[in-house]
């Protein structure tokens, strides 16, 4: 992960110097070439007249995301001169309270940034465009993850980039416990549960196999997926069963009292310090459940290099569970009235190598795949890590889940609520199972 402006500048000179090289070999729509030489003389405009255009673009994030996303956006009006991009921007917090009040008053941004639980909200109240209408090239898209922007059969996001959740593991950890570095192939939940246990045996108090899950629906889904269900279905309800769910929480209450997970306090003390104060980042866990853009904060904090393994069970049962999940979408306003213009730019993004040469991994690792490889010399060495790890996982993913429904943005504050009451055991895990499904299923009114 890159954790430094100074650090990404070093690299962007040299990587748009690549990128272009490169370009040739990474994908670009036949109409939509990043070659300004290529482009009609009206730069891309709706009127064909060559007249100037304005479009705004909104996104969330830090400073560094909002100065990088800027030299992108600079770029593309160098390469397009007649499309003006106003920059939109604010931290997370405020982001979606802002964007729902531009809604609200008719003045949507043209192209906007969406998360995964909010998007079927704004794809169902029609404020988002059908973007496999318009001229943007998703070929170098893997498919499952093109269909996550999918609902009701319209294209209403395209992703951004992709992380995966998996587990982050410190093989120091397990060297120093005597135990082997699993097969993560082939090992099953009855395994991990057992590693866990015999590293926090050998490396006594104060030291655990692992650090409490419980509390990212994420990880539930990829389990009920390895068995065939899922926690949302495409028709927008709940898709597992109270007994699948029920179990998972069990596996939780089974490596707590092994003495493989911290207890209750300890694991919510745990989990309000974020990546760097987990038990891996500070040297007192071997492994964790995490996304894998979250390598580098958590590697950095423990001064050593982490791993990333695939999550048990992938093996266990008929099929695969994990997924590529869209770091976040871009979005098309249903009512702009430069729809050609904000395509165009909303292609450049996905597309263009100079425009993922500026970006790298700030939205995930590159959803064009082309794009990915021809700007792997500018990614360090954990994000290297992280992109070959999802290249390995290309062939094992059997599909994606469908997108969360309106109502979804609740959930995660149900489950770690929920997590917590089987933490402190004043609530068990069938009865936890039974709370999360009726609170779940009221917030996205099944």
């Amino acid at each position: 992960m890159i954790t430094s402006m100074r650090k990404r500048t070093m690299w962007r000179a040299g990587a748009v110097l690549a990128a272009g090289a490169l370009a040739l070999a990474a994908c670009s729509s036949d109409s939509g070439s990043d070659d300004p030489s290529d482009e009609p003389t009206d730069g891309g405009t709706d009127s064909g007249s060559g007249e100037q255009v304005e479009i705004r673009f909104s996104w969330w994030g830090s400073d560094e995301r909002h100065t990088l996303t800027q030299e992108v956006i600079d770029l593309f009006m160098e390469e397009n001169p007649d499309i003006s991009v106003v920059a939109d921007f604010t931290d997370w917090g405020g982001y979606w309270d802002k964007l729902a009040t531009t809604v609200a008053g008719g003045d949507t941004p043209d192209v906007m940034t969406q998360e995964e639980r909010y998007l079927t909200d704004y794809a169902n109240r029609g404020v988002v465009a059908d973007m496999s209408t318009l001229d943007i090239d998703t070929s170098m898209i893997d498919p499952s993850v093109l269909q996550s922007g999918t609902i009701g059969g319209q294209l209403a996001g395209i992703a951004t980039g992709i992380n995966a959740y998996a587990i982050v593991a410190d093989p120091q950890m397990f060297e120093d416990a005597g135990v082997e570095m699993p097969d993560d192939t082939t090992w099953t939940w009855d395994d991990f549960k057992e590693i866990a246990a015999q590293i926090s045996d050998a490396l006594g108090d104060g030291v655990y196999g692992v650090q409490d899950y419980g509390g990212n629906e994420a990880g539930f889904n990829i389990y009920a997926r390895q068995q065939g269900e899922s926690l949302y279905t495409e028709d927008g309800t709940l898709g597992y069963s109270d007994e699948t769910l029920a179990q998972w929480w069990q596996d939780l209450v089974d490596l707590r009292e092994s003495g493989a997970m911290p207890d209750g306090a300890r694991s919510v003390e745990i989990a309000e310090g974020g990546p760097e104060q987990s038990l891996l980042g500070t040297n007192t866990g071997a492994m964790g459940m995490w996304w894998t853009n979250q390598l580098g904060a958590i590697s950095s904090a423990a001064g050593r290099d982490l791993v990333l393994l695939r999550l048990p069970g992938e093996s266990e049962h008929e099929r695969t569970g994990m997924y590529f999940k869209p770091a976040m979408f871009y979005s098309i306003s249903a009512e702009t009235e430069h729809p050609e213009a904000a395509a165009k730019f909303v292609d450049f993004l996905v597309n263009s190598p100079e425009a993922g040469a500026l970006i790298l991994s700030d939205r995930g690792l590159n959803i064009n795949t082309a794009v990915r490889e021809a700007v792997s010399g500018q990614l360090d060495p954990l994000e290297v890590q992280a992109a070959e790890f999802l290249a390995e996982l290309e062939s094992e993913i059997v599909d994606g889940p469908p997108a969360p429904p309106t109502g979804a943005a609740d959930v995660p504050e149900i489950t770690g609520r929920i997590n917590q009451e089987v933490l402190f055991d004043t609530m068990s895990p069938a009865d936890a199972a039974a709370q999360f499904t009726s609170e779940a299923g009221a917030a996205i009114g099944q």
